[in-house]
Order: structure tokens, then sequence, then C-alpha cells
């Protein structure tokens, strides 16, 4: 049970599974346990041009678009969550940024490092006060002479603490809102005035390192505004192109989780034996067996659906949230049946489950949580018959009529 692909996907799968199984499966669990960055294993997916994929030729991808993306994370959560997460927030966020919105100057600069792997990017949204609030960020960026002096934190960064550029965005005209005051800039990590606080000490995804930023009075050249001159004011609205564009994505890497627990479930199922005979001759089983793989094929078919949207130009806002909300839901409920089939074995840490159902709880939090997911498909929706949900004081509030 596999969605069906064209030949060059086909071999893109069996290339990405190769890799994963050799340089990623025999070291995940003391990844984990050392709560060490595979930094030379991205490196190595950078060189075989895995972090490309889903870049047009023309800027130097391999051109396999979000569909291969999608592939490339599916195989890469298959054996460590915290690897995808590494390669979702380098490729589909930071990366995808300077492709949606940087001049091509930037592009030659800093894409085609990130594409090889030469460059390890981070994306920088998150504030204390400002996380499902993504419009109220406060970080702050004047222009003075010929730099952009930015002040302010972020939290929750992945990859912040060893990231070599980092998209961040800031205010820079507070009396014109998120949709024309919020400005995207390409930081350095050497930048003066650049700082990392912690590392979290987190439940899951223990390899894929989240940290604080701190900003004080950073120094970024005019010219790493994303998108040059004509990118001032146009932030917010490139990150939430990149957030439409990365929920598919972690749809994918969902399904590529919940694919791995239901293959040893299936094994064990028939390996393991109670009352005289394999548990997989019980109903109870078989049904939980069943229930699973529903669950698989359904999330499998709206993800490679957004995938082929998305690629073809398509605005696919809530198909994406659609991907995100239910395939992270999904995979916990399929991994959470999968510990229940393995009995003792599965909550035992002698087994990948335990460690997988630890790394999928975030997923219903990051890149948007699945409450927030909810109000932006019901608000899309809403939208499509005239009807829009007014935001105010950060609540969105539902006027008595439609405004004229």
């Amino acid at each position: 049970m596999e969605y069906e692909h064209n030949d060059e996907i086909k071999m893109l799968r069996q290339t990405v599974r190769e890799f994963v199984d050799k340089e990623i499966r025999p070291i995940a669990r003391q990844l984990d346990e050392e709560a060490r960055v595979p930094i030379e294993v991205i490196k190595k997916a950078g060189e075989l041009g895995f972090l490309s994929l889903p870049f047009p030729e023309s800027d130097g991808g391999l051109g396999l678009g979000i569909t291969g993306y999608c592939v490339l994370m599916e195989e890469l959560n298959r054996v460590c969550a915290s690897t995808a997460t590494i390669v979702g927030a380098h490729t589909q966020l930071a990366a995808a940024s300077v492709w949606l919105g940087g001049t091509a100057a930037q592009k030659d600069t800093y894409l085609t490092g990130m594409m090889t792997g030469r460059l390890i990017g981070a994306w920088a949204l998150t504030e204390p006060n400002a996380g499902s609030d993504a419009a109220n960020i406060s970080t702050s960026a004047e222009l003075r002479g010929d730099e952009w002096i930015l002040n302010g934190q972020k939290m929750w960064i992945t990859n912040g603490s060893f990231a070599d550029v980092i998209i961040v965005h800031a205010v820079t005209d507070k009396s014109k809102g998120a949709r024309g005051g919020v400005t995207s800039f390409i930081v350095e990590k050497d930048f003066p005035g650049f700082k990392v606080g912690k590392i979290e000490d987190k439940m899951g995804l223990k390899a894929s390192h989240t940290c604080s930023l701190f900003f004080e009075d950073l120094h970024v050249p005019a010219e790493n505004v994303l998108g040059g001159e004509e990118g001032v004011g146009k932030g917010f609205q490139i990150a939430m192109m990149a957030l439409d564009i990365g929920r598919v994505g972690l749809g994918a890497s969902a399904v590529g989780s919940a694919k791995e627990a239901f293959e040893l479930s299936r094994k064990y199922a028939t390996e393991r034996h109670q009352f005289g005979r394999a548990i997989a001759e019980f109903q109870a089983i078989q049904f939980k067996l069943a229930e699973m793989a529903v669950k698989i094929y359904t999330m499998e078919q709206i993800v490679y659906d957004c995938a082929k949207r998305v690629d073809a130009g398509k605005k696919s806002t809530i198909e994406s949230s659609i991907c995100k909300l239910y395939c992270t839901d999904m995979a916990s409920e399929v991994i959470d049946e999968a510990i229940q089939i393995h009995g003792g074995m599965g909550f035992s840490r002698e087994l990948p489950l335990e460690r997988m159902y630890r790394d999928a709880r975030v997923t219903r939090i990051f890149e948007g949580t699945n409450e927030i997911q909810k109000s932006v498909i019901a608000t899309e929706l809403l939208k499509q018959v005239g009807y829009r949900i007014h935001r105010h004081e950060g609540v969105y509030t539902m006027p008595k009529k439609n405004a004229e």
C-alpha cells in the first residue's frame, strides 16, 4: 500500500531510503540518547542534492518540487524525526524563504550554499509573547544609514544554535500592522549583536536542537533585507507562504512515522505468540492493524494530493492546513496503537516506538498548533462565501454582519 508516483519520484524514494537505512538508522537511537545533532548526515544529504529537491533547476535545484520534498521528509521520519526536523526547518522554512522572496544576488549568495549543505539555515518567527499569534511579534528593526539595527528575542528556534544563516522576522513599521510593517532579514551568525541562548531540554526531538536567540543592537546590512528594498514590509506574507508550503511536508513526515510504526506492528503480530498462536490471529489485533492502515492510506492521499496542488502553483492554504492537522493527529494515534500491540516491548527503549511516541507529540504544536489549523481552515472556508472573520486585539471576532 503506497501512493503511485511516477518513475522519477519512485527512484528518488529508493535512493533516499538507501541513504536513510545506511547513514541514519544505525545511529538514530544514539543520536536521541546523546542529544547530538547529526551535522555530518545533513552535509552528506546536501552533497547528494537532497536539500535542493523542491527548488527549480533554474535556481540550481533538482526541480522535483514539493512532491519530491515530501518523499524525502517521509523517508527521513521513518527512522529519525530529529533529522527530518532539522532538514525541514533548513529547507522548507529558511531556504524556501530565500527562494520565495530573495533577490537574484541573495539566491546566489545564500540559497546556493543552503541547497548544497554548505550553509545551514534556521527560521526565526516565534517569540515569548507571539507563538500562535504570530502577527504579534515585537522584535524591532530600525534603519540607520546603510544598516538595520535589530533588537528583540526569538524562542523555540530549530537549528538556531548551529545555523549559519537565520531568516529573522522583525517589525519595521508598527503603524502598518503585520501585513505591511513586518520585514524579513537574512542574518549571519557572525553579525555583531547576535547571541544564542540555552538549548532547550525537550521531551522529544532531542537530536534536533531548539534554542532562544537574542538580538542586542544586531547590525544587518541593508542588502540583507529579504527581497532587497522592495522586500521592506513584506516579511509576514513571505512567512505565511513558507508555512503554507511547509505544512504539507510536516504531513508527509507524519506519514513516514505512521508507516514505520505500522510495519513494526505487523511484523511483531506475526511473530509474537500468546495462548498457543500468533497474536495476529486475534481479531482485536487485526482490527488495530486495519484501522492503522485506513489512517495511513488517508494521510498519504491528502499529502500527495496537496503536494501536487502546490507544484501546480495552486493556492493550497486549506489543503496544507488539513494535511498538518489530520496527519499529525493520526500519526500519534497510529504510534500509540503500535505500542499497545507490542505491549511491554513497546514501552521499552529497546524498540524505537517510545522515541517515535515522544517525537510525534510536538508535531501537533509547532508550525502552527492544530487548533490554529482549524481556525485557518474555517477562516478560509468562510472567506470563500464572502464572510470574513475580523481580527481584533489578538482575538478573532465574528462581526454582526459583513463589512461593506
